[in-house]
């Protein structure tokens, strides 16, 4: 597991800015988009439309969020 954020470049609303994120959360999100039959930038920009706060940390719960779902209901 990366412990280190990794930088990498996206268009958000046709401006360019940079998302850290670790290696994991880059391949989650990206299984993610290719599910949902879309591009990574048209899902980061639907997690930036709705977000607050910081769009990485946005971003990490996204992901959780849909891994939960995937699991079902905790027990207990």
């Amino acid at each position: 597991m990366s412990q280190t954020p990794r930088r990498r470049s996206v268009v958000l609303n046709g401006h360019h800015t940079s998302i850290s994120l670790e290696d994991e959360f880059w391949e989650v999100l990206r299984e993610i988009a290719d599910a949902q039959e879309c591009s990574m930038n048209a899902l980061i920009a639907e997690i930036d439309r709705v977000r607050r706060g910081n769009l990485s940390s946005a971003i990490r719960l996204y992901v959780l969020d849909d891994l939960r779902s995937r699991v079902g209901p905790r027990a207990g």
